[in-house]
């Protein structure tokens, strides 16, 4: 193959995209439009489309100084559309539509400004609920611009006080980066790169079983180059990748990048770019990076190449996927161009000598399943169905069995391995080793590792639809949940305490439910994700003298616990 050949692809491509000394991008933005939400200087812990577990980072997080209580302000005019409280996630967010088309976002808030608290609680207690998740119509709660709309705070799955914040497209609900629309954060620093990987493709889909090398990087100021200097004799479809992370001027966390473009012999082959991307995208995390490494050494290894089974906007071009196939037997230059939000700008470049290329077969030593089909896999224990979407490659299905274990009530099943990710789900049955009888409402699927997975017993077969590959058994639960009273007793006197609290806890299925009531009229009891406290407060509706508190809680197998004492005020 000529050199020619090797890059015709790219010398045919029309390059769609606007670029910039700063951004590449598909569309402009508003700028000037939006402020910031706090009127601190603005400084971030996490980036736009950073890498994180299981998804890319869909916001800014505005760090606050690590305390809570900062006026969160309005971006820009418009109404309060939506409110949302939950155990995890963002704990307290709004959400607020603007006429220009965009939605913003404020999440892990500490509280609402008191008309939207006020419009939460009558919520609250009209469907007997904590959580809650409901739209606004848009003259219900106008806001303008500047407005505070909130106190910042460290609710929900947050690892620290901050504020994130995010931009969408209202039509669509694709989460754009707010850097895009003038929300720039000061940064003078270019991206780090760490190392790199060399993928030896060779016309089979990505596994962990495919031949990869990683390589040392070292270099300062934007200019990288391999530890060991060195010429890399490559052949045949060749996939590279990058550990890359950024820092800004204000921050010392190590945030994501903004774009990546992979080049051959000055052509762009592979342009990554953390410009915009829908919700329901985001866990092809898992094929943008090398889900094999991740999950084995949580090493965070960004695949310059695109698994056929990906969909994601953060691709907005490539040439033949990023792979570039070696067999001319000439010198090549491969190189790497990292850019911040900012237009900072790192490279690394490499000598790759092609060399003659002999195509290797590889036998399947399971079942094959296609990423673009229904695949589905039985024996006379267990099926698998994994639908169309699910897969990010072909895989060669692997399956085997060892014996039940005692708490069991079938035999392990070895679907597949963890190191194989999953978009969503599939569906995977279990038929129990024997009759469960009176327990058949209370049987589950259990991961070794990553405990119940859930499911319903149904002809035959425990069900469930499960995320990952892995090791699965049938367990039962008849264990009702456990209440831990931590302030609370027979006949106290509560006079002085501000809130009555517990621990609560499940040993299998997992908390459903949990209904406190005071003299049997329900009460409004807040679960909080990091100190999994659940805690009634008083708020002065409680009059003194004696009154019976009574907290009830579920499990997702309909095992119930209850906790009652008469208290005094």
């Amino acid at each position: 193959m000529t050199k020619k050949r090797l890059i015709i692809g790219v010398l045919c491509l029309v390059f769609n995209l606007g670029i910039n000394a700063q951004t590449i991008q598909s569309r402009p933005y508003p700028q000037n439009y939006f402020r910031y939400p706090l009127d601190l200087p603005p400084s971030t812990a996490g980036s736009f489309g950073e890498l994180r577990p299981q998804h890319f980072h869909s916001g800014l997080d505005f760090k606050t100084n690590q305390r809570t209580g900062y006026p969160v302000h309005a971006a820009a005019d418009g109404y309060i559309s939506r409110v949302r409280v939950q155990f995890g996630g963002f704990g307290r967010a709004i959400y607020i539509t603007h006429p220009n088309g965009y939605t913003t976002v404020y999440g892990h808030l500490q509280s609402f400004s008191p008309a939207v608290a006020a419009i939460i609680k009558a919520y609250q207690y009209e469907h007997q609920t904590y959580e809650a998740d409901f739209k606004l119509p848009p003259t219900q709660v106008p806001v303008h611009k500047d407005e505070v709309v909130a106190v910042s705070g460290n609710a929900g799955a947050s690892a620290g006080p901050h504020v994130h914040f995010e931009i969408r497209d209202t039509q669509t609900e694709e989460t754009i980066n707010p850097q895009l629309f003038g929300l720039t954060i000061p940064d003078r620093v270019p991206p780090t790169i760490t190392s790199i990987g060399i993928y030896h493709l060779n016309s089979s889909p990505f596994s962990e079983k495919t031949q990869k090398e990683f390589l040392a990087v070292t270099g300062a100021a934007g200019n990288y180059h391999l530890t060991k200097p060195q010429v890399l004799h490559l052949s045949g479809y060749i996939g590279f990748g990058i550990n890359t992370t950024d820092m800004n001027s204000v921050s010392a966390n190590h945030n994501g990048i903004y774009s990546l473009e992979l080049k051959l012999d000055g052509q762009t082959v592979y342009t990554f770019a953390a410009e915009r991307f829908a919700f329901d995208q985001t866990h092809a995390i898992n094929a943008y990076i090398d889900y094999p490494a991740f999950t084995s050494s949580r090493r965070w290894m960004q695949k310059c190449f695109i698994l056929p089974g990906s969909h994601i906007s953060l691709y907005p071009q490539s040439v033949n996927r990023g792979i570039v196939t070696f067999d001319d037997n000439a010198l090549h230059e491969v190189e790497y161009v990292v850019k911040d939000a900012a237009g900072n700008t790192s490279s690394l470049k490499l000598k790759v000598q092609s060399e003659k290329f002999i195509p290797v077969v590889n036998k399947i030593a399971g079942t094959l399943f296609h990423f673009d089909q229904k695949s589905e896999f039985s024996t006379d224990k267990v099926k698998v169905t994994v639908m169309p979407g699910n897969l990010y490659d072909d895989l060669d299905f692997t399956y085997a069995v060892s014996p039940k274990p005692a708490s069991g009530f079938s035999q392990v099943h070895h679907i597949h391995n963890r190191l194989t990710p999953i978009h969503d789900s599939y569906d995977l049955w279990i038929k129990p080793d024997a009759d469960l009888g009176q327990y058949a409402d209370k049987a589950v699927i259990v991961n070794t590792l990553n405990g119940c997975q859930g499911g319903y017993y149904q002809d035959g077969y425990v069900k469930s639809k499960v995320t990952t590959f892995g090791d699965y058994f049938i367990k039962i639960d008849t264990l009702p949940p456990v209440i831990r009273a931590l302030n609370i007793q027979n006949g106290k006197n509560m006079a002085v305490a501000k809130s009555i609290n517990f621990r609560i806890g499940d040993n299998l299925s997992g908390i459903k439910s949990y209904i406190g009531t005071i003299d049997n009229k329900w009460v409004l009891m807040e679960w909080d994700y990091k100190s999994k406290i659940l805690s009634y407060t008083f708020n002065g509706e409680i009059a003194a003298g004696k009154h019976v508190f009574k907290l009830t809680v579920g499990d997702n197998k309909n095992n119930f616990s209850e906790f009652t004492a008469d208290f005094y005020r």
